[in-house]
């Protein structure tokens, strides 16, 4: 009887136990419902960068948050890389990628994007006694991009993909400071990413061109192909937010004027 009794008290302790931890199971994911996981590149200031800390913060950051906010959700950020922000969203590991993403007709095959919530334009920059007035201009020069980004997609449009000119780097301001250096003429990036570049370079050594060839592009906020449910929840906060005059706030922050 003894035995018994043993064995009974060690059947109910591990019945306790696996209760417990079913219940534990369905809290943590009623909980995962309230989480959005957001993937980025950090390291498109004055969008995305990682700090020393590892702390991960820019524009788009504090517009992920606030839509987050907006909508009563907990936001993680996790740097992911260009590449594998693309891979992230693809195989669920995070819900949503912001990194100043263009939507562009091929990625709209394949994700799907919010409303547009930034208007950019490519820029290039030259060293200040350059000659370049156009892309046209650059023939037969280096010309520094990130890679997969649109910057380079409109190189390859004016010179072909098999420019030899072209310079590939995994972010921008790889791409820049080989322009300091002098190992490329000139760089090809979004506006927004080189005029606060342009803060940190000597006063009166290289300059910005604008070329009327190039075409307005929009940031948007990617999920997975019939991921309607998150993207609903992100364009319901982006237009909270840009209705409350916190899009606005957040802007100036960066841009220093009102969107």
């Amino acid at each position: 009887m003894r035995k018994g009794w043993i064995i009974a008290s060690v059947f109910l302790a591990l019945m306790l136990v696996l209760s417990a931890c079913g219940g534990g199971q369905k809290t943590g994911s009623e909980s995962d419902k309230n989480v959005l996981r957001v993937g980025t590149d950090a390291a498109y200031p004055p969008f995305e960068k990682q700090e020393g800390s590892g702390e991960i913060t820019g524009f788009d950051i504090d517009v992920i948050k606030a839509i987050a906010e907006a909508e009563g959700l907990k936001v993680q950020v996790e740097h992911t890389g260009w590449d594998g922000l693309f891979e992230a969203v693809d195989s669920g590991k995070v819900d949503a990628g912001i990194s100043a993403i263009t939507i562009t007709k091929k990625r709209k095959k394949k994700y799907d994007f919010s409303e547009p919530y930034f208007e950019a334009k490519q820029l290039i920059l030259v060293p200040n006694d350059s000659d370049v007035s156009s892309l046209k201009d650059l023939k037969g020069k280096k010309i520094g991009v990130q890679s997969g980004t649109t910057g380079e997609i409109v190189v390859q449009k004016a010179f072909g993909k098999t420019y030899e000119g072209i310079r590939g780097y995994d972010d921008t301001p790889g791409a820049i400071d080989d322009l300091v250096i002098g190992r490329v003429d000139a760089v090809v990036a979004d506006n927004g990413v080189v005029l606060d570049y342009m803060k940190k370079l000597p006063k009166g050594k290289f300059k910005t061109v604008e070329d009327n060839s190039f075409e307005p592009e929009f940031y948007g906020i990617m999920v997975k192909k019939g991921n309607k449910e998150v993207l609903d929840k992100i364009n319901s906060g982006l237009k909270k937010i840009q209705e409350d005059g916190t899009f606005d706030e957040i802007y100036k922050k960066y841009f220093g004027q009102d969107s």
